[in-house]
């Protein structure tokens, strides 16, 4: 690739040292040098190209430190229980007929993202509405935060569950007054059905994923974690063939634990470990307890009107047996972790230890952080464990946390501005799809939580959490890059990989309330434009 230099732009960084910039120069797919014109021309070649940003904002392409790309690939081709396409249980329950009357009888209708605190009727769906919409088939919704499961009477006779099935460890199937099974799964009770779901073929399954990968180009998102899927399935080689077709992001994908634990056989390649491929492994995901939304996260102190505290879904074998294997292998430790006391449990185990990965990453890294207390947030500081937030998740799902927890405690919530404070290791992501928004992997939107602290309907979330706008890009692209171990991306940085973004408007300036509105206008990986203004380019 020839050298070139993009002018008269407005470029923010992320490099703490060198914030602002006026010209880039590229040369090879890598930044070579970011700074005033003057000192651009300097090394720029006779024959170097010239792009002319008239005045737009320039800023790395985005890494989601925290989704399931698989999921909501697969997801694509699903009922969706979200508005704006459902606002109720009658509109879900029309849509599994129409479903069902597509598909013909005994295939699996299946739906994602239902929020009870989003339906007219203000209340969690169970069995005997999703039999309204099909009887005669299986039929599984998943709740918004992957952890929880709605079933019809078909799929609980298919599995065997009745009211003599006892609730699997770190799991619960929710029971009416007489005992009988609501068709509600939540934790690991949600895996029962599993077994006996549909699993996509390969192929459908690559082709999904290179779609996904065009939107995800258009948001301006250039990497993505994998956070593991809810089966056995090794989604790696997925990932290889897809890039192999045309899907561009750089993935780091995480084994759940769970599924692997018990195979004596189980083992990574090394050569997966390798984070200057674009598809790499960084190591092991646990699930230590559930969501808020749910009531399933185990908190220090019950929901409100509740004298529960949740659920703690890990038990000590997982613990130990991921510890060794990723000490073994010296790749990262992911835990799930939103309540009180799922994030003690693994932030003591974590600070028993000593880094044992080899890259710049934190050896643990924690999921979601929703209420941590303050000696779990300075042994974090302390021993360098990551924290990865979704400022979205107060943003659109409001209505549960209000409804769960109250106000007050609502704004004492993933106290972002605090953790920074600490000097916690913090990035920013989305967990899409298991969020209640209708394109959840859309940063804008999650972006503006995070800085006006203030819920899509204008609830107030503590804004003394709120971060100013620049904090939230570099906790976005910089940290984000850093706390999965993506080689050389996140910055726009000598040396640095030129994957950036140009957007319609500048992020930097306009009112914070309208942060929600920006768009990519164009994209560029490895220094490449591959997306611009709804058109995508071959890389």
């Amino acid at each position: 690739m020839k050298a070139c230099i993009y002018e008269n732009g407005k470029i923010f960084t992320s490099d703490k040292e060198n914030l602002y910039g006026e010209a880039m120069l590229v040369e090879d797919g890598f930044i070579r040098k970011v700074g005033k014109a003057e000192e651009i021309e300097k090394l720029a070649s006779q024959d170097c190209q010239r792009v002319d940003l008239q005045g737009h904002r320039v800023i790395p392409g985005f890494i989601d430190a925290h989704m399931h790309p698989m999921m909501l690939a697969d997801y694509s081709r699903q009922i969706s229980a979200l508005p704006p396409k459902i606002h109720s249980i009658e509109e879900l329950i029309q849509a599994i007929r129409e479903k069902r009357e597509e598909q013909g009888p005994g295939k699996w209708c299946l739906g994602w993202g239902y929020d009870e605190g989003k339906f007219a009727e203000r209340r969690s769906i169970n069995r005997w509405d999703l039999d309204k919409g099909c009887s005669d088939s299986p039929v599984s919704i998943i709740r918004t935060c992957g952890h929880i499961r709605c079933v019809n009477s078909k799929a609980l006779e298919i599995a065997g569950i009745d009211r003599n099935t006892p609730d699997p460890e770190g799991g619960e199937i929710e029971r009416d007054e007489n005992g009988e099974p609501t068709g509600v799964l939540k934790e690991n009770a949600r895996n029962l059905v599993t077994p006996f779901m549909p699993v996509s073929e390969k192929e459908e399954a690559v082709e999904n994923l290179v779609e996904l990968g065009k939107l995800l180009t258009s948001q301006g998102i250039v990497a993505v974690t994998d956070m593991g899927n809810l089966d056995e399935g090794d989604n790696y080689p997925l990932y290889q063939e897809a890039a192999e077709k045309g899907f561009l992001q750089e993935v780091g994908v995480y084994y759940m634990w769970d599924f692997f634990m018990d195979k004596e056989d189980f083992q990574i390649p090394q050569e997966r470990f390798d984070k200057k491929q674009q598809i790499f492994v960084s190591g092991l995901k646990l699930i230590g307890d559930g969501s808020v939304s749910g009531r399933t996260a185990w908190m220090a102190e019950p929901y409100l009107d509740s004298d529960s505290c949740g659920i703690s879904v890990c038990n000590e074998k997982q613990m130990e047996t991921a510890v060794d294997f990723c000490k073994k292998n010296h790749c990262q430790l992911s835990m799930h972790a939103m309540g009180t006391k799922a994030i003690e449990r693994v932030v003591d185990r974590a600070a028993r230890e000593e880094k044992w990965n080899l890259g710049p990453e934190p050896y643990v890294r924690v999921e979601h952080i929703t209420l941590p207390s303050e000696d779990s947030i300075e042994k974090a500081a302390g021993k360098g464990i990551g924290f990865v937030t979704q400022p979205i998740f107060l943003y659109a799902e409001i209505e549960s946390y209000l409804k769960n927890l109250g106000t007050e405690r609502m704004k004492t919530c993933y106290p972002v501005r605090h953790l920074l404070d600490k000097g916690v290791r913090l990035c920013f992501s989305t967990d899409a799809p298991a969020t209640s928004w209708a394109v959840p992997s859309d940063p804008f939107p999650n972006i503006k939580g995070a800085v006006t602290r203030k819920a899509y309907d204008g609830t107030d979330c503590g804004q003394e959490q709120g971060v100013d706008i620049e904090t939230a890009l570099i906790l976005y692209t910089r940290e984000a890059g850093e706390m999965a171990g993506f080689d050389r991306l996140g910055q726009l940085k000598e040396g640095y990989k030129a994957d950036f973004l140009i957007l319609d408007r500048d992020i930097l300036e306009i009112p914070a309330k309208e942060i929600d509105q920006v768009r990519v206008a164009e994209t560029y990986i490895g220094g490449r434009r591959v997306y611009k203004e709804g058109k995508f380019f071959p890389f």
